[in-house]
């Protein structure tokens, strides 16, 4: 029997074997090549910290209500994005054929029977590690767009985890005269200078709002993108931002805050908060731009290579490996940037 990777309680990944369905007409079945997972907002529900595992929100009223009639989180599947060849297509499905090799959002298991609207062929020459930086590029260009980065702007980054790394290259492509990377990692501050970043600083070792104000003449960052979900973070990002300037935070918080100080530098300095999460529309910049066009673009810039994904993807590992490997996410980041799962053939 195939198996996949589940967690059956928070912090609690294993690998499983799972029963195959019937194939439907409108199907297609697809053994699996390459996947990812979605760290940030991924880890949130694995560890069962997630405002979503609580709480339900409420679309029409747009805003979250106690929790009642929540589905139940446990087991729940782990990974986000899935390569793979299709082996078996329903009697009518017009896109694709065995052989085709597609993709889509679909977790880390050996196989797949899916509606074939679900998955998208892979384009020539594009790698998967390329594909599934997709979820990573799609929410940086939101917040690079909602920090409507400019031609000689400085730009800070905090946090250089896949989506980090991923606004590091786009502040650059949108004409950043400075970008400063701030993580206190040191392998993910060393990709992000091999990656664009003009400075580098780590938190832990030096006050990274007062570097900041040093290296921008006293003054601050233009702006400043928070990527890393700390509170401690986005207080430092205020710090570092001139006044009157903005901080975008795109990072999906949990808990209370902690560390974070709004008496302080963001009274005083009058900056400006604007929250950035390119799914939800209507867009800042509706109707020219929506959901679609950020997937659109973010995927053609990954395809085109204008964005690099090199050294991005780290460990790569077997899938029998993968429960493990899952641990070191949650357990030991300094260990991951974005974890790559590969299986063997055939299933």
């Amino acid at each position: 029997m195939p198996r996949e990777l589940v967690a059956i309680a928070p912090r609690q990944p294993v690998i499983r074997e799972y029963k195959e369905p019937r194939l439907g007409p409108d199907q297609v079945r697809i053994v699996s090549e390459f996947s990812a997972p979605k760290h940030g907002t991924e880890i949130g529900m694995y560890r069962d910290t997630s405002p979503l595992t609580a709480r339900r929100y409420d679309d029409e009223m747009q805003l979250f209500r106690e929790g009642e009639n929540l589905p139940p989180r446990f087991p729940r599947p782990l990974g986000n994005m899935s390569i793979g060849a299709i082996t078996e297509a329903g009697s009518a499905v017009k896109r694709f054929k065995a052989g085709d090799r597609v993709f889509g959002h679909l977790p880390i298991r050996e196989t797949h029977t899916v509606s074939e609207d679900k998955v998208e062929k892979v384009p020539e020459g594009m790698s998967p590690e390329s594909i599934v930086y997709w979820d990573p590029a799609e929410f940086a260009l939101g917040a690079v767009r909602d920090a409507d980065v400019r031609l000689g702007e400085r730009v800070a980054i905090f946090g250089l985890g896949a989506i980090g790394l991923m606004t590091v290259q786009m502040a650059k492509l949108s004409g950043a005269i400075l970008v400063i990377a701030v993580d206190p990692i040191p392998l993910r501050r060393e990709l992000a200078l091999k990656h664009g970043a003009d400075i580098a600083f780590d938190p832990k070792a030096v006050d990274a709002g007062v570097e900041i104000k040093l290296a921008t003449g006293k003054k601050g960052v233009d702006v400043a993108i928070e990527a890393s979900g700390s509170y401690q973070a986005l207080h430092e990002a205020i710090r570092s931002t001139h006044l009157g300037g903005l901080v975008v935070p795109l990072a999906f918080y949990q808990g209370e805050a902690k560390g974070l100080r709004l008496g302080e530098e963001w009274h005083i300095n009058r900056i400006t908060m604007r929250s950035s999460r390119s799914i939800s529309d209507p867009n800042r910049d509706h109707p020219m731009w929506d959901s679609e066009r950020i997937k659109e673009v973010s995927f053609q810039l990954l395809k085109e290579g204008r964005l690099s994904v090199e050294g991005l993807i780290r460990p790569v590992v077997k899938f029998e490996e993968s429960a493990e490997a899952y641990k070191l996410i949650d357990e030991h980041p300094e260990e991951v940037i974005k974890l790559g799962v590969v299986y063997k053939r055939p299933v």
